[in-house]
């Protein structure tokens, strides 16, 4: 293949030369062609693959971070209002002392609602729901808009995390909001 680039750089101008250069290319090809085969490219995608999952489920589970988040569901009907919720620690660490609080107030501020629940600890990658954080309002009219407050106090690796989120409701019968906690790593 040397000699026929060094024909190229002084510029021979032959058909034979081009039949040369695309018979080396050709036979190039073949030789590589036998070193791939469906074997090699399955271990191959196997082995990527494996990689890739390795990775991700070191970042999941044993590099510390702290993720918490609380889902709400709000539902209005002839009765009244519920108010569901439910605690997700997400991150790859236990929370300690967690209160959790949820009020449901008019648009004066006044309070009609309220449910607090305190937990001891919630371990990583699990979460809370219960009739503990359930708050059930009747004779409120459905017919006005309110507010749903949470508040969200907790203990982690690094400190204290204390977190309070408003939403307005009353627009729809059923209304769905996700709050989080900032993501800590390390």
């Amino acid at each position: 293949m040397m000699g026929l680039l060094e024909r190229l750089n002084n510029n021979v101008d032959d058909d034979s030369l081009e039949s040369e250069i695309a018979h080396d290319i050709l036979e190039t090809l073949e030789s590589t062609k036998e070193l791939i085969s469906p074997r090699r490219v399955i271990f191959a995608s196997a082995t990527v693959l494996s990689l890739l999952l390795v990775s991700l489920l070191t970042v999941v589970w044993i590099v510390p971070y702290d993720r918490v988040s609380v889902d709400v569901v709000y539902r209005q009907g002839t009765s009244g209002h519920i108010i569901l919720a439910q605690l997700d620690n997400q991150g790859s660490r236990e929370i300690n002392d967690v209160t959790i609080s949820i009020r449901f107030t008019d648009t004066n501020s006044i309070e009609l609602g309220r449910t607090d629940h305190y937990i001891d600890s919630l371990a990583a990658h699990s979460f809370y729901a219960g009739d503990d954080l359930e708050l059930i309002v009747g004779g409120a009219s459905v017919w006005e808009n309110y507010q749903i407050e949470i508040l969200l106090e907790y203990s982690y690796y690094n400190g204290i995390v204390d977190e309070r989120w408003i939403h307005q409701v009353g627009d729809w019968t059923m209304e769905l909001f996700t709050d989080r906690a900032p993501i800590t790593i390390f």
